[in-house]
């Protein structure tokens, strides 16, 4: 050492920061790309602005001797991790490398991820993963077992601190799963990604069902019907502009503000075309979305989870440039009712609004909770429950619009006033009722319209005298369970004026360590 010099030491420096950079090597990588996909170095900078991304542990190296892997040793360890910007802000980040090793996790792969989510959680920023790897290292047995498990401690630790972000661009199986399933958004690219505890050749040996990686872990099925994913993208480009999108309507940490951003339009804008949107006749279906546009700046709505659980919307908007979370009925899909599905979504995506200071804002249109057997045995009460203790824990303002029907159970679950809603507008055909005007008339009037010589026109004759009394917003607005009667074309300013008067809202609560939430 003594005999060289300072050039020589640092070129051997950059022969070590090449040999990382390289991953498996070009073979590797070559491979990697023929399955159409890209990098672990390549998918970071897809994420951060560019040039800003500084690597930590690069030169990290497994110090596993079973099975002859000391012979298999690469720089890095088949993970790259470091920090960088997103729109300026710091953002920590991980990527899989499935060049080296199949990104198989063992111990020296575990504590780098472990690294940045220490200091995400310590510095108050978020963290982006990229999921594409083998599994636990099977070499490094109970060593790669607690990898994950500090890998799912610190996701836990870190759950409603900063933003947890995961990426599926690859394979993710077995236990590898769980990290995923603990943070606030799942990212799938369709045709690259799947994830699932066990695989199709299991699964046979098991049960004797035969199915693909995609039916049971693609992203198409993750999206659709289990709901375990929450955005879908045909390529990684679309997946990584869809993560920078999300991080924008999110602050760095939990004791921030959500970024506010200058209003794409004036937030006085009277739209006389709301008028035309929702059919007065509650029978009648019509897409939320299209109101939804109409109100937020620049019609612009971040939806999450657009193929799960359709009769209920979620999602991000901003209102004045200030970031909003949305949750809607979907009056064109099952009517808008509620069911486990929907109940599930909604009352998680309220949680996460809640946890970041992002208001709440809830567009109403609900005719009640689904009936039948399948609901009933899948636990519609405890499921539905969920997001009655979602908007009653929840502390950030909260705006409740409720357009048309507001029934029953459905009506208090949807955030009335008595689950803490701050400010409640209603739209002059807004029914708030224990139940639909056809429907309570037959109980209420069952004796008039048997007793009539003609049942159709006395029934019909009770229906709107029911409605008349109780089926409209007046009768809640009297109570005081409405705050403000609005016209549809005034929605936007309405909304805007709510918000910033619960720009400020402070709200304690009893200390507790935490609730139990149902089911």
């Amino acid at each position: 050492m003594a005999d060289r010099t300072i050039d020589q030491l640092c070129e051997n420096l950059l022969a070590k920061r090449e040999k990382a950079s390289q991953g498996g090597g070009e073979k590797a990588i070559a491979k990697q790309h023929e399955k159409g996909k890209l990098t672990a170095r390549e998918r970071i900078q897809k994420i951060l602005d560019p040039g800003s991304f500084v690597e930590l542990d690069e030169l990290v190296e497994h110090r596993c001797s079973n099975f002859g892997m000391e012979k298999t040793v690469f720089p890095g360890d088949g993970v790259v991790t470091g920090y960088g910007t997103v729109e300026g802000r710091i953002v920590y980040v991980f990527s899989q490398d499935f060049t080296v090793i199949g990104g198989s996790l063992g111990e020296a792969h575990a504590k780098k991820i472990c690294k940045v989510l220490d200091l995400a959680v310590a510095n108050g920023a978020p963290c982006v993963g990229v999921n594409d790897s083998g599994g636990a290292r099977i070499q490094e047995a109970v060593d790669a077992l607690s990898g994950y498990g500090g890998i799912f401690f610190r996701n836990v630790k870190a759950s409603g601190v900063v933003p947890q972000l995961s990426v599926i661009a690859g394979p993710c199986a077995g236990g590898a799963v769980y990290s995923p399933a603990l943070t606030d958004f799942v990212y799938m690219i369709d045709k690259v990604g799947v994830m699932h505890i066990t695989g199709p050749q299991v699964i046979e040996a098991v049960t004797g069902e035969k199915v693909t990686s995609e039916q049971i872990g693609g992203a198409r099925a993750h999206n659709q019907t289990s709901g375990v994913a929450h955005f879908f993208a045909a390529n990684e480009d679309e997946c990584y502009a869809q993560v920078r999108k999300t991080l924008s309507f999110l602050p760095s940490n939990n004791l921030e503000e959500p970024p506010r951003a200058e209003p794409a339009d004036d937030t006085a804008l009277l739209d006389m075309s709301l008028r035309e949107v929702v059919p007065p006749n509650p029978n009648k279906g019509y897409d939320v979305r299209d109101v939804i546009k109409k109100v937020v700046d620049g019609a612009d709505f971040f939806e999450v989870q657009p193929l799960y659980a359709m009769n209920i919307v979620t999602g991000f908007a901003r209102v004045g440039g200030r970031p909003i979370g949305i949750i809607a009925n979907q009056a064109k899909v099952m009517a808008g009712c509620l069911d486990i599905d929907a109940s599930c979504k909604a009352a998680r995506h309220i949680r996460v609004c809640d946890s970041f200071n992002i208001p709440i804002v809830t567009f109403e249109d609900v005719p009640g909770y689904l009936p039948g057997l399948n609901q009933e045995m899948g636990g519609i009460i405890k499921h539905g429950a969920k997001l009655l203790y979602a908007y009653s824990e929840a502390t950030a303002p909260k705006i409740t619009i409720v357009l048309r029907k507001a029934y029953g159970g459905s009506y208090l679950g949807m955030c009335s006033k008595d689950l803490g809603a701050d400010v409640v507008l209603a739209w002059p055909q807004a029914e708030i009722a224990v139940m639909g005007a056809e429907g309570a008339a037959n109980i209420i009037f069952r004796k008039e319209i048997e007793a009539s010589e003609d049942k159709t026109a006395t029934r019909a004759e009770k229906i709107e005298e029911y409605r008349e009394a109780f089926a409209n917003p007046y009768a809640a607005a009297a109570r005081g369970y409405v705050d403000r009667v609005i016209l549809p074309e005034e929605t936007r300013p309405a909304l805007h004026q709510a918000l910033s008067m619960t720009a400020n809202k402070k709200e304690l609560r009893p200390r507790r360590k935490h609730g139990v939430m149902p089911g």
